[in-house]
């Protein structure tokens, strides 16, 4: 548990709560018990709840698996009240982190974030976690140019697998962004103290945040789309190249193969005694391919 104060604003994070922290919430704040059970539980969907004496939010944050190379939603709860933020996440989560270390070594900084009220405080920590999106996109969209350029520089079968790992991450990236509109919205309808009149139209300014990262993960959706169809085409486009030289390769040697096979059902082999026997068969299948050859040129088969 990490606990900061300033003026009448107590900010208490808890990173993977456990039963001893749920036991001193209980006993030091008049929080619902049922926001004190949502706290404890795990969330799949973003909510936002209010109860008689405090608002309690789930909301959901883009992280990143390196080593799986994908976008997960972490889990951030909080619970506000008149004078107290009370954040709960299973994971470390380094926008939480940071923010509040900076608040803890600076009074400079507190001053300018818990000025006013737990409401305020709140306000600042979503603006930094949705902002905090931001590069997360600009690697995306880098990952997409180096795909295009890998694509159209011949290596087509090496992006079957980066274009879905790509995708996967935007996929993701998008389940878990989504829902937060909806969150902020409900948040800024609800008429109650803990929520100023003063600070929604702050809460609608990160609305707008949202949706400009929502429409920019569009674009991104759309261009790995287009890539894995042109990747996709590029692909059948060789493999059908391929397929017709092999066939042209077969339909040419195929004459050849014939006549090999009659001789070798023939006891007698014309021109078997002839010292250039070899040479006169061999000049033979060669101009069979040759007139195949040729047939298929005029027929424009190739």
């Amino acid at each position: 548990m990490k606990e900061i104060h300033f003026k009448n604003v107590t900010w208490i994070d808890f990173e993977n709560p456990s039963a001893d922290d749920l036991l001193y919430l209980q006993e030091n704040f008049n929080i619902h018990p049922l926001a004190l059970e949502e706290f404890m539980t795990p969330t799949l969907r973003p909510k936002a709840t209010q109860y008689d004496n405090c608002l309690f939010l789930t909301i959901h944050i883009p992280l990143f698996d390196v080593k799986k190379r994908t976008t997960y939603p972490g889990e951030l709860d909080i619970v506000i009240n008149k004078n107290h933020l009370i954040t709960g996440h299973k994971e470390s989560i380094y926008q939480v982190n940071t923010f509040f270390e900076t608040l803890e070594n600076s009074e400079g900084k507190r001053k300018m974030y818990m000025n006013e009220s737990p409401a305020d405080l709140m306000y600042y920590l979503l603006q930094i976690l949705i902002e905090s999106c931001f590069p997360k996109l600009d690697h995306i969209v880098k990952n997409l140019d180096r795909i295009e350029e890998e694509i159209f520089s011949g290596n087509e079968k090496s992006m079957v697998v980066e274009i879905s790992i790509v995708k996967r991450d935007i996929l993701n990236f998008r389940r878990t962004l989504k829902p937060q509109h909806s969150i902020l919205e409900s948040i800024i309808q609800k008429e109650n103290t803990i929520i100023p009149n003063r600070i929604k139209p702050y809460l609608q300014d990160l609305i707008g945040t949202n949706i400009r990262l929502w429409n920019t993960l569009e674009s991104t959706k759309d261009t790995i789309e287009s890539l894995e169809e042109t990747n996709n085409s590029l692909l059948s486009n060789k493999l059908n190249n391929t397929m017709k030289v092999l066939t042209i390769f077969s339909a040419i040697m195929l004459p050849m193969t014939v006549y090999s096979n009659i001789l070798a059902m023939s006891a007698d082999i014309p021109f078997g005694k002839n010292v250039h026997a070899f040479w006169i068969h061999l000049g033979i299948m060669l101009l069979l391919s040759l007139i195949t050859t040729v047939i298929f040129r005029k027929r424009k088969w190739f």
